[in-house]
């Protein structure tokens, strides 16, 4: 059964999604001002001499930033050799 909204040469019910928008998969400039953000935090704390929780937070937010940016790489890459499993066009 073909459905009357599909695009021409996409017959049945099921028809493949749509490609996402660039700024839903564009991950680099969250990580990258999250983790700034964290650092500047943590560099605001020391100078201030706040409580050392909340040094350490601030030092985690980074180091989980970090990961993250580690994570985009790993991704990125995987989708330019064009592995299966990888995100496309990041």
């Amino acid at each position: 059964m073909d459905e009357a909204s599909n695009p021409p040469g996409v017959t049945g019910q099921f028809r493949p999604p749509p490609e996402l928008p660039k700024a839903l998969v564009g991950l680099w400039a969250p990580v990258i001002i999250g983790t700034a953000i964290w650092i500047i935090a943590f560099v605001v704390l020391l100078i201030a001499g706040a409580d050392s929780g909340w040094v350490w937070t601030a030092v985690a937010g980074a180091g989980l930033g970090c990961l993250g940016g580690a994570i985009v790489a790993w991704q990125s890459a995987a989708s330019r050799r064009g592995s299966r499993g990888a995100q496309r066009d990041l």
